[in-house]
């Protein structure tokens, strides 16, 4: 009879099996936890902070990783990645996101996409009540709709060829931020280093000037047959013009051509608009004031 293990997420080896992990259990609809991008994303942050990594647990079966319980950036939030047949470590994960995860007052916000019932039930028998909800879009590239041109006055940039800095305060800038990035090159730098970004498929637009206006980093998971979009914005003095649809089309042309099927997107009605599907739900849940 195997025996299942539970243990500290080990920041400095653990990561590639952690990836693995979340490539082999994805669903489209994210209802056995967050892609593996998503993951990997989250790690690159400046703002993350990587001295409680040892507070993310790992259930495994025989070496084999079946769970993952983890906050995004800080703790005081918890993330759920969980092989399908095993619901009887839910009360287990849950447990520990309340008791290694919360901040120091014992707040805590579970993030439970809504394909994850079993995790959904067992955090309400727990007290924890819905506060919030969202639902990403995903674009399915059979609909064959993103097909939009660039307009006049704009062209796409090579990667490349780009001022990585100038770039990085515009998407700063896209986020309505203002000023200059607080990551600055070495944010820029950092993300060139991750194992499985793909920058060759990042889209870059400019206007005739050369300032940059729109950018979209492309995470290619091909075992998923994913194109997976973050980040992606337009500087708000470009915002209005197609840019934006123009670099989701571009990004369809890029990725199909390699065997995506299908790309992530946001919230943002503009996502429905263009032809996405809403089929990421996402819910926020904390432990009912009594």
């Amino acid at each position: 009879m195997t025996k299942i293990i539970k243990r500290p997420y080990r920041d400095l080896i653990d990561f590639k099996k952690v990836y693995d992990f979340m490539v082999s259990i994805y669903e489209k609809d994210w209802q056995n936890g967050a892609a593996a991008p998503a993951f990997e994303y989250s790690q690159l942050l400046f703002w993350t902070d990587h001295t409680q990594d040892h507070r993310n647990a790992i259930w495994e079966e025989d070496g084999c990783i079946i769970g993952l319980c983890w906050y995004e950036t800080q703790v005081g939030e918890a993330y759920f990645n969980l092989m399908p047949g095993y619901d009887a470590i839910i009360p287990d994960m849950l447990e520990h996101a309340q008791k290694r995860l919360s901040k120091e007052d014992g707040s805590l916000r579970l993030c439970i996409y809504g394909g994850q019932e079993g995790i959904i039930k067992e955090a309400k028998n727990q007290g924890y009540q819905m506060i919030d909800k969202r639902v990403d879009g995903v674009y399915d590239f059979a609909k064959d709709m993103l097909n939009y041109q660039l307009p006049k006055g704009y062209h796409f940039k090579p990667l490349t060829e780009c001022n990585r800095l100038e770039l990085q305060n515009a998407t700063w800038r896209g986020f309505n931020n203002e000023g200059d990035s607080e990551g600055g090159v070495e944010a820029v730098l950092r993300f060139d280093a991750a194992p499985h970004r793909t920058p060759e498929l990042d889209v870059v637009i400019v206007d005739d000037e050369g300032n940059y206006a729109c950018y979209a980093m492309m995470w290619y998971v091909p075992q998923n047959n994913l194109a997976f979009l973050e980040p992606f914005c337009t500087e708000p003095k470009h915002r209005g013009k197609g840019l934006a649809a123009a670099a989701l089309s571009e990004l369809v042309r890029r990725t199909k051509s390699l065997g995506a099927t299908h790309m992530t997107g946001g919230s943002n009605e503009f996502y429905f608009k263009v032809g996405y599907d809403p089929l990421i739900a996402v819910t926020i849940w904390e432990m009912s004031k009594k």
